[in-house]
């Protein structure tokens, strides 16, 4: 359910704004099979701060093989070359496997409270 609503947000947010350029959303697929497990994407363009926050999912019975942790590193090598300054990414306080796999990209955590824990990294500018 939330890729579709993720989709569907991209879409109205194309038919909004035209084309978002490098912060659009990827897919995650196998290099030598074409498959698709999962998908990687920003939010919007940078806000004022040149911030972008990132979000992404891989399907469950591919999870635990590095394919997140391999698209994060993607997409922040993508932000940096496009311009953006940090990149933010949040997961729920349970979700310990995304807080590595941000954690292993180099983001650092920069707030947790009632609601999702904050991640970020500094991309220079």
């Amino acid at each position: 359910m939330g890729d579709l609503a993720s989709v569907g947000a991209f879409l109205r947010r194309c038919a909004e704004d035209g084309d978002p350029g490098a912060f659009r959303t990827y897919q995650i697929r196998l290099a030598a099979s074409g498959l698709v497990v999962g998908g990687i994407g920003f939010h919007g363009p940078p806000g004022a701060d040149g911030g972008v926050t990132v979000g992404y999912g891989i399907v469950p019975g591919e999870r635990g093989r590095g394919y997140a942790s391999e698209a994060l590193a993607a997409v922040i090598g993508i932000a940096r070359a496009a311009g953006a300054t940090v990149l933010r990414g949040d997961a729920d306080p349970a979700n310990v496997a995304s807080h590595r796999v941000m954690e292993r990209a180099g983001m650092r955590r920069a707030g947790d409270g009632d609601g999702p824990v904050r991640f970020l990294v500094e991309l220079g500018g």
